[in-house]
């Protein structure tokens, strides 16, 4: 996002507007459509919907994969129950305090070149990963895996929204949902097969060729493009890291220290500092990362609220339900990746179809359904989760929770990206995916503390109580979210603002 809102407490001054307000000084490298020059090969198009596609799948496989290694990191590394959500949590971490920092990267510098390093920084962190020998250099270096991510998945949609017209934009994003569930699902088999098969450094060295194939063919064959803003926020990035990194630590350290802990208390009380500090710089800086006028379309900010209920939900059931299938159920590895797929494949099948139909009928129905969903079948998994378990009882819960998810994948990320101007998706995009981050950093979080406070790994029956109370919390944030879905605009309202930007006559919501 590029434009500077104009709010009624914004006085008027000498200084020049920004440039995405009308000037053409900074206007973006994309050439207007019936241009000489504007229109783009058809090839080039496809790798832009292969090449991001294929840097969300790697991005979403390091989550699914690593959750599923669980129990064998507790083993192999001596790993403590703080350090396993670390290990999840110190990516995820990295991933939502960097995400508008990513976007600013790729308006400032070329959404081309940066995207290709991010692929890169993203490579060279799984090879630190696989070469870890203890927890505290794998967490490190998920950190920097995760700050790799930050870069890569915000440009994946700024990728797609340059390459496609309004029109095809809907179905090509079903794609990339439907790629990005395809790392989903294929995370809990292929780190199955890894982990029991070869070792547990694999599901990160199987990154590296990926990797290297995307970053070399982005460089190759995409078209280079840029934002409006012409200098990075320097201090907006100052700001916007630490306060997020002080409200996420709160949570990852509390079940350790407690929530009424000076470090607890003393990490909310400065993030939200440092939070409101950026917002108030935000509506002062020329050149601000996040325009807040956005926040008045009321698409934006519901999809944005939608998200960070859709994550804390299921990256939190995640941690919980690959455990589960181990410790709960007494499956192996292997044998747990291929029975989640019932829960895992389903944005695969559902999240195309759901992309193109959002293109006929809105965004907000599949919004609404796909959270009411995913709230059903968390809480129908609580109810007959039992140490007498048996995976036909789990099987119905999981796929109705998964087409669920399916549904919202690609309709939040539509309703974003449509409700700004397409010079300034990379900015929507990394909002969105900060905020979805930052929701599945809390789902761990908050998830893991009702595990231990009403159950443990001393035994199976031990386990599954604490299981059953974290599922019924995440399904309990799944229907919060379905509420706030409730309030997006329907088809009609979507079509109507699409044009129009925040801050221009007509284009407040």
């Amino acid at each position: 996002m590029s434009t500077t809102p104009t709010t009624p407490t914004t006085p008027t001054t000498s200084t020049p507007p920004a440039p995405r307000t009308g000037s053409t000084a900074h206007e973006p490298d994309r050439p207007a459509p019936g241009a000489a020059g504007g229109a783009k090969p058809a090839a080039r198009t496809a790798w832009t919907l292969v090449l991001a596609s294929l840097g969300a799948f790697l991005t979403s496989l390091d989550v699914v994969v690593v959750a599923t290694a669980l129990p064998t990191l507790r083993d192999s590394l001596h790993a403590s129950l703080a350090e396993m959500e670390w290990t999840l949590n110190g990516y995820n971490l990295a991933f939502a305090c960097l995400m508008l920092t990513g976007a600013a990267l790729g308006d400032r510098f070329g959404r081309r070149r940066t995207y290709a390093l991010g692929v890169a920084l993203f490579t060279l962190a799984s090879i630190a990963c696989a070469s870890a020998g203890s927890a505290p250099a794998l967490i490190a270096a998920r950190v920097v895996q995760g700050a790799g991510a930050a870069v890569v998945l915000p440009l994946t949609l700024t990728l797609i929204s340059h390459a496609f017209p309004v029109e095809k934009r809907g179905a090509a994003i079903g794609v990339w949902g439907a790629v990005t569930g395809l790392g989903v699902a294929l995370g809990p088999v292929l780190g199955g097969v890894v982990i029991q098969d070869i070792s547990w450094q694999w599901i990160f060295w199987i990154n590296v060729p990926v990797g290297v194939a995307v970053a070399v063919l982005a460089t190759v064959v995409l078209e280079e493009s840029r934002g409006s803003r012409p200098q990075l926020d320097l201090v907006g990035v100052a700001l916007v890291s630490t306060g997020l990194l002080g409200l996420v630590w709160a949570p990852v350290r509390a079940p350790s220290v407690g929530w009424g802990s000076a470090e607890v208390v003393a990490a909310l009380a400065a993030g939200a500092v440092l939070l409101a500090g950026f917002l108030g710089w935000q509506l002062r800086a020329r050149f601000p990362m996040l325009p807040l006028g956005y926040f008045r379309v009321r698409g934006f900010s519901v999809a944005n609220g939608t998200v960070f209920f859709m994550t804390f939900s299921l990256i939190g059931s995640l941690f919980m339900i690959t455990q589960m299938f181990q410790l709960g159920l007494g499956y192996d590895p292997l044998q747990t990746g291929l029975r989640i797929l019932v829960w895992t494949a389903m944005p695969m099948l559902v999240a195309p179809l759901a992309g193109a139909l959002s293109e006929r009928i809105g965004n907000r129905p599949f919004m609404v359904l796909g959270m009411l969903l995913q709230a059903v079948g968390l809480l129908w998994l609580a109810l007959v989760a039992d140490a007498g378990t048996g995976y036909g009882s789990v099987v119905g819960p999981l796929i109705v929770a998964g087409v669920g998810i399916s549904m919202v994948f690609p309709t939040v990320a539509n309703a974003v990206v449509g409700a700004v101007p397409v010079e300034d998706a990379a900015v929507a995009a990394g909002t969105n995916n900060t905020v979805r981050e930052a929701g599945g950093v809390f789902g761990v979080a908050v998830l893991v503390a009702v595990f231990a406070a009403n159950g443990g790994y001393g035994s199976v029956s031990s386990f599954m109580s604490g299981f059953r109370a974290a599922e019924v919390v995440a399904a309990a944030a799944a229907a919060a979210g379905a509420a706030v879905a409730l309030l997006a605009p329907g088809k009609h309202e979507e079509d109507a603002a699409r044009p129009q930007r925040p801050g221009t006559a007509g284009g407040t919501a």
